[in-house]
């Protein structure tokens, strides 16, 4: 696996992008960010991300999942690890997950955190990407 160095974050939550892009800039990686799930596939295929962290409801409830399937469709989004970040848990008490192989396949994303991110969390889960081989 390629080394984690650029981020695609997108999210309709301004504020949410910006401290998060201020903090993985801190961390040293390059953050390019989106606020809507088109305006984040255009990035995606315009900057060719090492990882995405996408927002699961934006402008629709479902934008995070369209998204995550289109980058999924693209050669380069195939392999490139994809954090779905999520509030559904608490508006439907359904938490999403996605430890097993089938759930990824289904989510297309590779982990889920629930909002708020905590950002230890989310900093764990981009290091344990770059020691996947």
């Amino acid at each position: 696996m390629t080394q984690i160095k650029k981020i695609l974050l997108v999210d309709d939550d301004i504020d949410l992008l910006d401290q998060t892009k201020l903090i993985l800039l801190a961390k040293g990686y390059e953050v390019v960010t989106a606020e809507t799930a088109e305006e984040g596939y255009n990035k995606f295929e315009e900057f060719l991300p090492d990882a995405l962290l996408i927002d699961l409801m934006m402008e629709e409830h479902d934008s995070g999942f369209i998204l995550s399937y289109k980058v999924r469709k693209h050669p380069h989004g195939k392999n490139v690890p994809i954090i779905m970040m999520t509030s559904a848990a608490y508006l439907t008490n359904y938490k999403f997950n996605a430890s097993t192989e089938e759930e990824k396949e289904w989510l297309k994303c590779d982990a889920v955190l629930n909002k708020p991110v905590i950002i230890e969390d989310l900093l764990q889960k981009l290091e344990s990407f770059n020691k996947q081989d």
